[in-house]
């Protein structure tokens, strides 16, 4: 099998040097995406960017519609994603312009379907090691090549917002170990396991969030600062992440089975409808997996 890495990222990601491709409107079962798939080949290396928020940054994180992502990814036939955010730090050693390469997450959302399955269909994945280890090494290695500062390892804490954190659950987070904070990466990592896709995330820091005192509260005018200032080394990491790749044989990851042994309804039990809406993210199991 080759790879076709997915991106999932801000707006500009896919302005690099090299890169050929086009945009192609994909509708899927659970509606439209957040934007047309940027479909192209980067030095030979077949590659898919998505703008989580859609060119030009119309969707508030809770708005994405995560699950029309990250099917139209598999519809299209991505094998593994990276995702590329901003966050805030939650540790003196995170510092703004800093990458960390995520390994654990948790979930403080509230107001996002999670899930692609429901009444009718019903599955349990295991999120206990949420990203693909291969992912993150590939990740790190391709971070280190830039020159940014990266870490390999840190909780992301996923916020809903669009609100940034009051001090008194900065505080708290810090206080549960969490390194990072974001908006987005949940659902998204859970639908990526759903989906049988490999996932990492490129944790891009832009801040202190509030609780450090020593610096600004966080505002959008410093986030996009620095964001501005770490999209060169977004660019070279998809770069380097692509060199990496192109011409090699991608082998099976233990996340492109996540489905085996998740479906508990019974085939006599099923919904036909709940069957045909996932066709896509049953593609490899069959809708009448046992």
């Amino acid at each position: 099998m080759t790879w076709k890495l997915g991106i999932i990222g801000g707006s500009g990601l896919y302005e690099i040097d090299g890169l050929k491709g086009e945009w192609v409107g994909i509708e899927t079962n659970f509606g439209s995406p957040s934007d047309d798939l940027f479909i192209a080949d980067l030095n030979g290396q077949e590659v898919v960017f998505l703008p989580r928020h859609g060119r030009g940054h119309k969707y508030t994180p809770s708005s994405i519609n995560y699950r029309a992502n990250i099917e139209a990814l598999k519809r299209v036939g991505v094998t593994d994603i990276v995702s590329l955010s901003a966050v805030g730090s939650l540790k003196h050693r995170y510092a703004p312009e800093h990458f960390v390469i995520v390994d654990q997450f948790i979930d403080r959302t509230i107001a996002r379907p999670k899930s692609f399955f429901d009444t009718g269909l019903v599955a349990h994945v295991s999120m206990a090691h949420p990203v693909c280890d291969r992912l993150v090494e590939m990740a790190y290695d391709a971070a280190i090549k830039t020159g940014v500062t990266v870490h390999k390892g840190g909780t992301y804490l996923a916020m809903e917002g669009p609100q940034f954190s009051t001090r008194a659950e900065s505080e708290l987070y810090r206080n549960w170990g969490c390194d990072v904070i974001g908006m987005t990466n949940m659902p998204e990592a859970k639908l990526a396991r759903e989906a049988e896709i490999p996932y990492v995330t490129v944790a891009m820091v832009t801040d202190y969030d509030c609780w450090n005192e020593d610096h600004d509260n966080v505002d959008v005018t410093s986030v996009i600062k620095v964001l501005h200032h770490n999209s060169a080394a977004a660019k070279q990491l998809i770069k380097n992440l692509c060199e990496a790749v192109s011409g090699t044989q991608r082998t099976p990851s233990p996340h492109d089975f996540a489905l085996d042994n998740a479906i508990i309804t019974a085939p006599s039990a099923r919904d036909p409808l709940m069957e045909q809406k996932l066709e896509v993210i049953l593609r490899r199991v069959g809708a009448n997996t046992k």
